[in-house]
């Protein structure tokens, strides 16, 4: 099945990816009030407009560390779930207060890997997930780092954004980071890589391309954004992977802008 861009004005079901790079500042991993903001007006508009969204927010190992004073990542997994265990809960507060102000509620959704591949736990996550989604909620979603740590040492949530999209059955799925889209290259290394604006198919030469990243805050390259492209492509998804520095970019997508670049299911 192709898509062009006008027709993810279609899209009623979204799942939207930020990653820690988009919510926090660099190094020192603080909250990026401003951004935040941003981000929950934008999922607020799309609300209104009779979408219905999902949240999967990357940060909390990043706020945590910045609550507690310490400026500098670690790469201590205990130290960096204990982060986790303190960032998480700041930063669904925030969350909370400011979807509250547009008059919207968001809910908590932790996840780890053994709920996803166990059968029962997968049917109750999807249930719940689709349950608030009839009631209007939007629900946050983030690994449970303190119990989980596949998306600490590999994804940023990538994969899970991935995951979730599949659960619930999304009709699109935004990957925002702090990149402009799939390059040929790494666009901070060879400043002749080209953005590609639309992948038809998933190969192994895509792969050859994906450079991980070497940022302090996130966890996740691009080699993981692909890998979460595969899996929602495969499952008839249309994924899009765009910079998250401007949050417009999200109604802009869907709008059908050509921002960033296109996965074709």
């Amino acid at each position: 099945m192709s898509i062009t861009r006008e027709q993810l004005k279609e899209a009623r079901r979204i799942v939207v990816k930020v990653g820690s790079s988009t919510i926090t500042r660099t190094p020192n991993g603080s909250p990026n009030l401003l951004r935040l903001e941003k981000l929950v007006r934008e999922l607020c508009s799309q609300r209104g407009e009779g979408r219905e969204v999902v949240l999967v927010s990357s940060g909390a190992i990043a706020v945590g560390r910045h609550s507690i004073g310490r400026d500098t990542p670690s790469d201590d997994l205990a130290t960096r779930q204990a982060y986790a265990a303190i960032g998480q809960g700041r930063l669904m507060m925030i969350y909370q207060k400011l979807f509250a102000e547009y008059g919207q509620t968001a809910s908590q959704v932790l996840l780890t890997q053994n709920d996803l591949e166990n059968d029962e736990t997968r049917s109750n996550v999807i249930a719940t997930l689709k349950t608030l989604l009839d009631m209007g909620a939007i629900p946050i979603v983030n690994e449970n780092d303190t119990a989980s740590t596949y998306e600490i040492l590999y994804g940023d949530n990538d994969t899970l954004s991935a995951t979730v999209a599949t659960l619930v059955e999304a009709d699109l799925l935004l990957l925002l980071s702090d990149i402009d889209g799939f390059y040929t290259d790494d666009p901070y290394v060879n400043k002749d890589a080209e953005l590609i604006e639309t992948v038809e198919q998933l190969d192994d030469e895509m792969f050859a391309m994906a450079k991980d990243s070497t940022g302090d805050v996130g966890t996740g390259g691009m080699a993981t954004k692909l890998s979460a492209a595969k899996l929602a492509v495969d499952a008839g998804i249309p994924m899009v992977i765009a910079n998250g520095d401007d949050l417009n970019n999200i109604h802009r997508i869907i709008n059908g802008r050509p921002i960033g670049t296109l996965f074709q299911p």
